[in-house]
């Protein structure tokens, strides 16, 4: 399931090549952006059908309600800016006109996470995922690589309804072999096995936590590592459990605020089923700030060796 040699690859790009392939065979495909298809990589689509590429301009509000609209008739649009664009500007209309008649709306959100960069806290979202596990209808994905993206994005086409995916806009690890690993979306990721401890992940920090669980099996820590792409329906909400019920430790990881997240979803899954500590690891109630992804990653104690440290202490061995 995982690659042996972790190349660097576009999560973006990913997304781009995806549609482009989906829309040869479904000619029903049709993508909206409000003028970052560069970035987002919906370039690739508008390349290939310009006649199913619509550009909203920096109108994201009306780019939802247009994609509500050809939803209603049998269309499937792809949706896509920036995370921070997609969601908190567009909440009213996702909230009214998509996830209240439940239209088969797909939104694929790029530049999620604190990993912006130097664009700052007006462009880094936080919350998004938040906001959008807390309305009815709405499915959550956040994939972890190159690979796992691809099948993501041909798994939510073919499913009926709202769906939201936060894509990172950093170059990843490639981590899951792409001739064996199986999107499953009723299961969580057992990426690495372990006795002592339970990280709980997703997106982009997948790569930083399987590092920090490197450097903690050299101090003799056993951590068992679970991805959990999909937040909303809570799907890996057993797999959680039982391997909490094993190491007896929970934590939790993820470039997001560690309100309303990941972190609050393993904590409402352990604190009804299996009353546990959860350590949240992610962004503080704050805003973000300017800065090189790498330097923030750090800042934030997200890179695996600031994982590491605080994961250690944690378990009283530093």
């Amino acid at each position: 399931m995982l690659k042996k040699d972790l190349e660097i690859k576009s999560p973006r790009n990913a997304y781009g090549e995806t549609l482009v392939e989906l829309g040869a065979k479904n000619t029903d495909i049709v993508v909206l952006d409000a003028d970052l298809s560069c970035s987002t990589q919906t370039c690739k689509f508008q390349k290939a059908y310009p006649e199913r590429f619509f550009n909203s301009g920096i109108a994201e509000q009306d780019m939802m309600c247009t994609a509500a609209g050809l939803a209603t008739e049998g269309k499937i649009p792809f949706v896509s800016t920036f995370a921070m664009f997609a969601t908190a500007r567009c909440l009213d209309q996702i909230r009214n006109s998509i996830c209240y008649p439940k239209l088969n709306v797909k939104i694929v959100a790029t530049h999620g996470g604190i990993t912006v960069g130097e664009d700052g806290a007006s462009h880094q979202a936080l919350e998004d995922i938040s906001y959008m596990r807390s309305i009815p209808n709405m499915t959550v994905i956040v994939p972890a690589d190159y690979n796992e993206v691809k099948q993501v994005i041909k798994y939510v086409s073919e499913i009926q309804g709202p769906v939201y995916v936060r894509l990172a806009r950093t170059n990843l690890k490639t981590i899951f072999d792409e001739n064996k690993y199986v999107f499953n979306p009723n299961k969580a990721v057992k990426v690495r096995e372990g006795n002592d401890v339970t990280i709980i992940t997703n997106g982009e920090t997948l790569g930083e936590v399987l590092d920090c669980a490197q450097l903690l099996q050299n101090d003799g820590i056993s951590a068992e590592v679970l991805h959990t792409p999909v937040i909303k329906p809570f799907t890996a909400a057993g797999d959680v459990i039982e391997s909490v019920k094993k190491t007896g430790v929970a934590v939790t990881v993820e470039n997001h605020s560690v309100i309303g997240g990941l972190g609050s979803a393993v904590c409402e899954t352990l604190s009804e089923n299996l009353p546990t500590r959860v350590l949240r690891i992610g962004t503080p109630d704050c805003f973000g700030q300017s800065g090189e992804q790498r330097e923030l990653m750090d800042f934030y104690g997200l890179t695996g060796e600031k994982l590491y440290q605080t994961i250690s202490k944690y378990l009283g061995k530093k």
